[in-house]
């Protein structure tokens, strides 16, 4: 079993930032990738940022310049670093990884709760 437990979400003001964390535990034999999701009221679950093993980022054109992603693999933790808020950016945001939990198993999703951003104007 493996859990991802966000933190770090809440209400900010245009312009703000916010740093989103996500720590993964259970049974873990290896990352392929880890990101960050968003899915903001009325619209379809997104992509916002990912890192995989090899160090590769990806991002969302919507957040390029402002987001950031980063890993601790030695803790297990994924963060994003959001600067430069928008009220578009208010969403639930839902950690995932992207794993293997043992030698010759398939590579899985694992999704967190969310936690939810509220950008005000």
């Amino acid at each position: 079993q493996v859990q991802l437990v966000e933190s770090g979400g809440g209400p900010v003001q245009a312009g703000g930032s916010l740093r989103l964390s996500c720590a993964a535990s259970g049974s873990i034999f290896r990352f392929n990738a880890m990101g960050w999701y968003r899915q903001a009221p009325g619209k379809q679950r997104e992509l916002v940022a990912d890192l995989t093993s090899g160090g590769s980022t990806n991002y969302a054109d919507s957040v390029k310049g402002r987001f950031t992603i980063s890993r601790d693999n030695a803790k297990r933790t994924v963060s994003l670093q959001m600067n430069s808020l928008k009220p578009e950016d208010t969403a639930v945001y839902y950690c995932n990884a992207h794993l293997w939990t043992s030698p010759g198993s398939p590579v899985m999703d694992y999704w967190g709760k969310g936690t939810t951003v509220t950008v005000s104007s």
